[in-house]
């Protein structure tokens, strides 16, 4: 039995009201019958429209980050309640254009985390490692340190609410994704992380995606991969039929 996959749409700063409900409503009737979890992460100001346009769907709506703060001073934030007040089921957290151009350090990423489970958000992790730690073989040790760090106070329970996703940071905005061999090792690497520390039934059912220049022509290959369910697609949300097509292909050939 194979795990359903997961499709995240991550639209980044782009998109305005009307073009919201427009994709919304076009994508719906366009995804396959096929078991499967298609979700959109939205800009905050979107999360409301959004999450209306998608009502009656199977379109999950949810944020792009999350405060690790539960309400107060912090200017700018968004938290938890926030969110889910806008009709948002989960959050990407520690995505690499946080980490680089916001300089979220593993601690903050970790008291996300935290503060996304104990609101009722889904966390979506992200994870990946950059050109040069790639060519420097460090790739492992980079995963695996993020991963500790972000999730390893984690219990079972909570552990298990988690979706991970690996987003190689010299792939990301180049239309180059990595090899769907090199993918699935580190898919295998992630997973096995999780059977380490939560056992067999976590590794089995735990979600791991993986970002970086996804493409309808290149997602038939990756989801093939044992260790690849589902996919952060970045600029290919951007356009309807495009994302439609990397879900349904996803869906099949996992189906």
């Amino acid at each position: 039995m194979s795990r359903p996959t997961v499709v995240i749409g991550n639209w980044k700063m782009n998109m305005k009201i009307k073009e919201t409900i427009d994709f919304i409503t076009e994508l719906s009737p366009m995804l396959s019958k096929t078991q499967g979890k298609v979700c959109l992460s939205v800009p905050s100001t979107l999360l409301k429209v959004a999450s209306e346009a998608a009502r009656g769907s199977e379109i999950e709506i949810g944020a792009q980050d999350v405060s690790q703060y539960e309400s107060g001073a912090y200017t700018g934030e968004i938290s938890t309640t926030m969110i889910q007040d806008s009709g948002g089921e989960f959050s990407l957290i520690g995505h690499s254009e946080r980490r680089m151009y916001y300089h979220e350090d593993d601690e903050m990423i970790k008291e996300k985390v935290t503060r996304a489970i104990l609101g009722g958000l889904v966390p979506v992790l992200c994870v990946g490692e950059t050109q040069e730690q790639k060519e420097s073989g460090q790739t492992e040790k980079v995963l695996l340190d993020q991963l500790e760090k972000a999730l390893g106070f984690l219990n079972e329970n909570e552990a298990s609410a988690v979706i991970i996703a690996y987003e190689p940071v010299w792939a990301i905005g180049t239309g180059h994704a990595a090899t769907p061999e090199i993918a699935q090792e580190v898919h295998g690497v992630i997973r096995g992380f999780v059977r380490k520390k939560w056992g067999e039934k976590n590794a089995f059912r735990t979600p791991i995606l993986y970002g970086g220049s996804v493409s309808p022509d290149t997602i038939k290959e990756l989801i093939k991969m044992p260790d690849i369910d589902g996919a952060l697609v970045g600029g290919a949300s951007l356009k309807v039929e495009a994302f439609a097509k990397i879900v349904n292909i996803s869906r099949e050939t996992k189906s």
